[in-house]
């Protein structure tokens, strides 16, 4: 049976198709920018650095286009792919686990998201590729650009505690917003590093691959541990 067939995606919930789209254009995207052992030797490609440009006034690459609050208003949003809020925003979601007495998927939620984000460190170290220098950062950097840790780990946190809080809801709408929510902040965090010339679109792309990977990876496991429980439940009341 074809894996993206009709019966395939009626045996899965909304919010892990919503996942698995994202996860495929992400692919798609970064098959476009032809990443991979190229970026190992050290190539920048003619498509990152046309798209970093086009972002900058043509007389002065350092003045990012659009008014001057545009400016600011990307750089509180790309805050949101920071360490400081993941980290709050995970905290947060897993003391609301706790609180609901679901201890395991608090457990899991941590687990997930703090793997997530050493595999990102691991990455930086593995690619070590630099940050652009076409144009002026508008923020200060200081680490590796492949691929972003923004992007990866914003993709990462959003789209796991997305997914998870998802899985959840009974309700079809409520699910399909969540996952909507967690799509859009992972896709502003990640094009708003393009926009201050911090990463290559090449680095946010690979980032949301590599994200959207895990967190599909963890929404299947999360699938795999619960069904036991499930079984367990429908066992005992049809007792």
């Amino acid at each position: 049976m074809p894996l993206f067939s009709a019966p395939f995606f009626a045996r899965h919930r909304i919010d892990s198709r919503i996942l698995i789209v994202f996860l495929g254009a992400a692919v798609g995207a970064f098959i476009f920018l032809r990443l991979g052992s190229e970026i190992r030797e050290g190539d920048s490609f003619a498509l990152d650095k046309l798209i970093l440009q086009a972002f900058r006034e043509p007389t002065n690459t350092a003045v990012p286009i659009g008014p001057v609050w545009l400016r600011t208003a990307i750089i509180d949003l790309t805050a949101l792919g920071g360490v400081t809020i993941l980290t709050l925003l995970t905290v947060l979601t897993a003391g609301y686990l706790l609180a609901s007495r679901k201890t395991g998927t608090a457990i899991f939620l941590v687990l997930a998201i703090s793997g997530g984000a050493l595999l990102s460190k691991l990455l930086k170290f593995g690619y070590a590729r630099p940050r652009p220098d076409v144009v002026a950062h508008l923020v200060d950097v200081h680490s590796l650009s492949f691929p972003s840790g923004h992007a990866m780990n914003s993709a990462i946190t959003y789209l796991t505690i997305g997914a998870l809080l998802a899985r959840a809801e009974a309700d079809r709408t409520v699910r399909i917003f969540l996952m909507a929510v967690a799509i859009l902040l992972t896709l502003t965090v990640g094009f708003s590093r393009v926009y201050l010339g911090v990463h290559w679109p090449s680095d946010v792309v690979g980032g949301w691959c590599v994200g959207a990977s895990w967190a599909a990876l963890c929404s299947l496991v999360a699938r795999t541990l619960q069904r036991p429980k499930a079984n367990e439940a429908a066992t005992i009341s049809a007792v």
